[in-house]
């Protein structure tokens, strides 16, 4: 009996030095890895020397470099979808479940403002490219703009019949973009461009069959990228509307964010989708790169373990961040 047991034990421990590293080990292509509560947006300030991270457990801000945490902006009483640096870097401006959107002073993290005008979750805020204006979307299914020194409120945009969950403005802060849709029921996976001065609704892109998660410009405003629940992301010339090319299905989940490079050169996308909501697990929660220009899938990255609900690059084009409902923010290389 003894000798049996040596023997299981001597086959045992050999298995375990032989087996595959990636099974003691699951792949993790991140160069860094930051904690935080379930992470629902990152993003680096313009010149690239913070990063603001909205989650759960609130606000938190990086070194842009290190990945050292610096502090925390607290205010809002339930978790933070969105965040975002005015152009300028000095101020971030949030939306979250509490229905509110705030003001904080970048360097200091001190709270500044709050607007307050949303009867439902704000899901996704940025500002204008000159910094004047902040928008907001949510639940409630509006926009809102908001004058970003004195936090007045100057139009909401209606049309959108079920949540708004990602809002943008153009390059040149003509036009904002709208992305819509429901996890549960998507009547409306729509994307809907606006006249930013007017408020007034000036085309519906139509082709997603689920929930549109995403929607952003390229960098030289002539395209529009947006990321869908039913697994596609779709490029639209940004002027006439029209459908341009899908990328092709090698995400297995719903794409929930996705972002062009600096140079317009590349596209980020970051998928994953709850299971069951009495399980953590998810399938896919890869980030994918693809060339703007053909379409063509360059690189995977892995190493998130649930969903990821966000992705982003560096000023400098050379380091991606990613936020996960793994309860993490992870750093890559773009190379």
């Amino acid at each position: 009996m003894k000798t049996a047991c040596l023997s299981f034990l001597t086959l045992f421990l050999t298995l375990a030095i032989l087996l595959p590293d990636t099974l003691a080990h699951p792949r993790d292509d991140a160069k860094a890895r930051l904690s935080i509560g379930s992470a629902m947006e990152v993003i680096y300030s313009p010149d690239g020397s913070l990063i603001a991270a909205a989650s759960s457990a609130g606000i938190s801000i990086y070194h842009g470099h290190s990945g050292k945490k610096l502090y925390m902006l607290t205010g809002h009483v339930d978790t933070v979808n969105s965040v975002c640096f005015s152009p300028d870097g000095r101020t971030i401006v949030s939306g979250g479940f509490d229905k509110t959107v705030r003001l904080w002073e970048a360097n200091t993290g001190q709270h500044l403002k709050t607007f307050i005008g949303h009867i439902e979750a704000v899901n996704s805020v940025c500002y204008s490219p000159d910094g004047k204006t902040i928008a907001s979307a949510g639940q409630d299914n509006d926009v809102w703009l908001w004058d970003a020194d004195t936090g007045q409120h100057l139009k909401t945009f209606v049309g959108h019949t079920n949540d708004i969950n990602s809002v943008c403005f153009s390059p040149n802060g003509a036009i904002v973009a709208t992305a819509s849709g429901d996890y549960m029921d998507s009547q409306d996976h729509t994307v809907r461009l606006w006249d930013a001065d007017t408020g007034k609704h000036l085309k519906t892109l139509t082709g997603h069959t689920w929930a549109v998660f995403s929607v952003c410009f390229s960098p030289d405003g002539k395209t529009i990228a947006s990321a869908s629940g039913d697994e596609t992301v779709r490029l639209w010339d940004a002027t006439t509307g029209k459908h341009l090319y899908t990328l092709d299905k090698s995400h297995k989940s719903a794409v929930n964010s996705v972002c062009f490079s600096p140079d317009g050169k590349i596209i980020a996308t970051a998928s994953g989708m709850l299971i069951d909501e009495h399980s953590p697990e998810s399938d896919d929660n890869k980030i994918r790169l693809w060339d703007a220009a053909t379409g063509q899938h360059l690189r995977t990255l892995i190493g998130h373990s649930v969903w990821v609900n966000s992705v982003c690059f560096s000023p400098d084009g050379e380091t991606i961040a990613s936020a996960s409902s793994d309860g993490t923010i992870r750093l890559w290389d773009v190379e």
